[in-house]
């Protein structure tokens, strides 16, 4: 089977089409701020505009009587941002008379990290910009055994790196300054229990702009909070007693996060996995490909159940398929 499928939760706009073997055709095209962060009503602005050129150009590489359903992102993301891209999966659905699937944003990632890496059932850190989780697959359904209780690691990267006079996206810059940091300074370390905060982290480093070199500062901001999430990661497999770990998420293309995730795992005589980096962050493919497990597996989204869902929650997804 053949399954379109769209993305579209926050900034990236993407639109892939795969089948069991592989990814067949993938196109995207990211919303860059002109300042500031992610604007909901302007990046669904740049969806709406965008969304028939990314789909004339996938057109023209698969034909589109050959797809077998459709897919898209019903949730958790950017309410104006989600309408833009269910508008578009009912239209195609109807057009070309051929079932709709609403996909959870969170499995996708998920999903798709198992399907690229051959990972069978492993404690996931799930870590984006507005998403930062420890989730594993206990019975019928994911579970969410720890996760942020304020901000995502990725929002708060991005906040870091807009204090620093830097645009967005702010990963990959943190990530450069991080890396010819010489000094660490003590930060806020926050676990509870299974979860994590980092929004006192955040102050705190915020505090030292002016005292401090900004390498400096994003070397002890990124040490700091990978270390929390490799910890309570750690505690999960611990708790589970699995034995694979898969790392996923926009924040997962971060090399160092990679490298204690990979040294935890080392530790454990576990096997550490993680997607090609065109994979880790929000892409059509991983909505396609976890449409295609659903369809596969009897399940289908009507158009009364088809409304966005900006809070969609990973538990309430019966997962059907080993």
């Amino acid at each position: 089977m053949n399954v379109l499928g769209i993305e579209g939760t926050a900034w990236n706009l993407s639109v892939a089409i795969v089948n069991e073997e592989k990814v067949i055709a993938m196109v995207s095209e990211a919303y860059i701020p002109k300042e500031g962060g992610i604007h909901p009503r302007e990046a669904s602005q740049h969806h709406a505009e965008r969304m028939p050129i990314l789909l004339k150009k996938i057109f023209s590489i698969f034909p589109r009587d050959k797809i077998d359903a459709v897919a898209f992102s019903q949730g958790p993301g950017l309410g104006p941002c989600l309408r833009v891209t269910a508008t578009a999966a009912r239209l195609l659905s109807l057009k070309l008379s051929k079932p709709l699937i609403g996909v959870n944003h969170c499995l996708a990632h998920v999903e798709i990290g198992r399907w690229m890496t051959g990972a069978r059932n492993p404690v996931t850190l799930y870590v984006s910009g507005g998403n930062s989780q420890v989730i594993a697959r206990k019975g019928g359904r994911y579970r969410v055994f720890g996760e942020t209780l304020d901000i995502g690691i990725g929002n708060a990267i991005d906040k870091l790196a807009r204090k620093f006079g830097l645009p967005h996206p702010g990963g990959p810059k943190i990530e450069e300054l991080a890396k010819k940091g010489e000094k660490y300074y003590s930060l806020p370390y926050v676990v509870k229990g299974m979860d994590f905060s980092f929004s006192g982290l955040l102050t705190a480093a915020e505090r030292l702009i002016g005292k401090a070199r900004f390498e400096d500062i994003a070397y002890s901001f990124q040490e700091t909070a990978f270390a929390m999430l490799t910890e309570v990661t750690e505690r999960a497999m611990a708790y589970l007693g699995y034995d694979e770990m898969l790392l996923v998420g926009g924040v997962g293309a971060n090399e160092r996060l990679q490298k204690m995730l990979r040294e935890m795992c080392e530790d454990r005589n576990a096997k550490f996995f993680a997607p090609p980096k065109q994979y880790m962050g929000d892409n059509g493919a991983m909505i396609a490909y976890t449409g295609l497990l659903m369809l596969k597996n009897g399940q289908q989204t009507s158009l009364e159940e088809s409304i966005v869902k900006p809070n969609f929650r990973i538990e309430e997804v019966p997962i059907t398929w080993s």
